[in-house]
């Protein structure tokens, strides 16, 4: 039985693309060459799909004698082009074939608007893939090595941890660490053998240290017959029900539904759903940000790329330091502020300390460090998206995390935590102490 850490990968091999200057060649010419194009270069166009255009431009242009045909099967294809917009946006060869089809509308006379034709394929069309089953009944019929609970050994069960990461931003590590952040721009959240997550954070308010998350990316590496090498992209007011080449599994691979994308809420909420590998991510747009979260298997997480420097990647290790804002020291000067100043005195942008509590009470009643993130994130930006912000990072940690007793942190935790870490590592500063004394005595003796 295989285990993740002895599980190969497949590299994906890139694929470069060359685009010569635009003329005005005949119809036969401009096929030919959209032909060759593809054919050299099919990691690009299989990508966004773009070579099925193609395919189906050619088959019925060599069928098509009448001029009229020919602007009908030339609409046609314009058509299946346009559809590729949204999984083919900045490819240069989708815009390369939009130019080319303005080239033979001119040289032909066609019109836009006018009967477009079903593409008559050369060979017969490959049988519809096997349907997607409900999340209840998972495929029996897939590779072992695909279902990661069905691989381990007999009696043993995963270790699952959770990350998760919302707000202004604030982050749930995989050990429960609960930190908020600066980290404005692109940081790595995880990095491993099987995929990587990054994400893009911009300022909230200008000028203020709070950051949200506007962009993030997740890419599934290949795993040998369960998955091809998969990217899903999300950003502000775009939060897609598929991958980027706009399928909704893992490929054409026998295990494919070993990698699903499932849309729960259009345009606000998905989940994937990674079973090879025992792991679920929700993301999530809430307002103008986006959110995160995942269910990940212990052993998934430590599968350590050998010469990686694991230390970069926050759901592992947390924040660095200087990229860490306490949000204690900022509550407490926006309570000191409102004491002095009144009650009804703003301590943010459109909130008092007073308001901002009793806005986050509505949905989070027990005061744990989700409560107090949602005030930081009043106080600081004056979004009131932010409370449902904390909110759903708290339901996905009620759905996520394996352990009920550590749904709630609270600042005890938090604080304890930080302690224990420098007791412990008190034993190796007087190491350290001791072997520079013992090193200076030694120089002192050979003098």
């Amino acid at each position: 039985m295989q285990s993740p850490r002895e599980r190969s990968e497949v590299r994906p091999r890139a694929g470069w693309m060359v685009m010569g200057e635009r003329g005005r060649p005949s119809a036969l010419e401009v096929c030919r060459i959209l032909a060759v194009f593809f054919s050299l270069f099919p990691s690009v166009s299989l990508q966004c799909k773009i070579l099925k255009c193609n395919s189906e431009f050619w088959a019925s242009k060599s069928n098509s004698g009448l001029e009229e045909e020919f602007c009908t099967a030339l609409r046609a294809y314009n058509s299946c082009v346009r559809r590729t917009a949204r999984t083919c946006r900045g490819d240069l060869t989708y815009h390369s074939a939009q130019h080319g089809i303005e080239d033979l509308m001119s040289q032909h006379n066609c019109s836009k608007e006018g009967p477009t034709s079903q593409p008559r394929a050369r060979t017969p069309l490959p049988p519809p893939p096997p349907p997607i089953l409900p999340d209840s009944q998972e495929r029996s019929d897939g590779p072992e090595v695909c279902h990661y609970e069905r691989s381990l050994q007999r009696n043993t069960a995963p270790n699952f941890t959770h990350c998760g990461f919302f707000g202004d931003p604030h982050l749930r590590t995989f050990g429960d660490d609960f930190q908020t952040c600066k980290v404005e721009g692109a940081w790595p959240l995880i990095h491993n053998k099987y995929l990587s997550v990054q994400v893009t954070n911009s300022p909230v308010v200008p000028g203020s240290l709070a950051t949200a998350t506007s962009k993030l990316t997740v890419i599934f590496k290949n795993f040998q017959e369960c998955v091809d090498q998969k990217m899903y992209h999300a950003e502000t007011d775009e939060l897609p029900a598929a991958f980027a080449d706009g399928s909704k599994n893992g490929g054409d691979r026998y295990g494919a539904n070993a990698l699903r994308v499932v849309e729960k809420v259009p345009g606000q909420h998905v989940e994937i759903q990674a079973r090879y590998i025992g792991t679920t991510i929700v993301v999530r747009q809430v307002g103008r940000y986006l959110t995160f979260a995942v269910r990940m298997p212990e052993e998934v997480v430590n599968s350590v790329e050998e010469g990686d420097d694991q230390d970069l990647y926050l759901c592992l290790h947390g924040c660095p330091a200087n990229q860490r804002i306490d949000f204690r020291n900022f509550r407490a000067r926006a309570a000191a502020e409102a004491h002095s100043l009144g009650r009804t005195s703003q301590a943010g942008p459109g909130f008092t300390y007073q308001s901002a509590k009793a806005k986050c009470k509505e949905r989070l009643p027990v005061e744990d460090l989700y409560f107090q993130s949602c005030v930081f994130d009043l106080l600081s930006s004056g979004d009131i998206n932010f409370t449902m912000a904390a909110y759903y990072a708290f339901e996905d940690v009620k759905m996520l995390h394996s352990n009920s007793n550590r749904y709630h942190i609270f600042e005890k935790d938090a604080l304890s935590s930080t302690a224990q870490r420098g007791k412990d590592s008190l034993p190796i500063f007087f190491l350290t102490l001791l072997a520079v004394l013992l090193w200076i005595e030694r120089c002192a003796l050979h003098l």
